[in-house]
């Protein structure tokens, strides 16, 4: 993926974690910890959402990692926000 198509991922996934975020009113990162350490939910009905929920996090936690890799290899070549910008028009 390229730095653009990466980002574009990324503002996707943060659409979806708001959606998730706004329903049941805690951070993403909460709920991943959360669940992470094995934690049910209290509500049968909360199941296949927060498994949803924890797997788009997972995503755009590697999202988060590629873009950094990314910029990082990008600003090797080109080491200025000019040469970041031109790489992803």
């Amino acid at each position: 993926m390229n730095i653009r198509e990466i980002l574009t991922d990324i503002h996707a996934l943060e659409e979806e974690l708001l959606q998730f975020e706004w329903k049941y009113g805690i951070r993403s990162e909460t709920l991943y910890a959360a669940y992470m350490s094995g934690e049910e939910p209290e509500d049968d009905n909360w199941v296949l959402d927060f498994g949803e929920w924890a797997s788009v996090y997972k995503t755009w936690l590697a999202r988060q990692a590629e873009y950094r890799n990314e910029v990082q290899r990008i600003q090797r070549q080109a080491p200025s926000l000019v040469g970041l910008i031109q790489e992803a028009a």
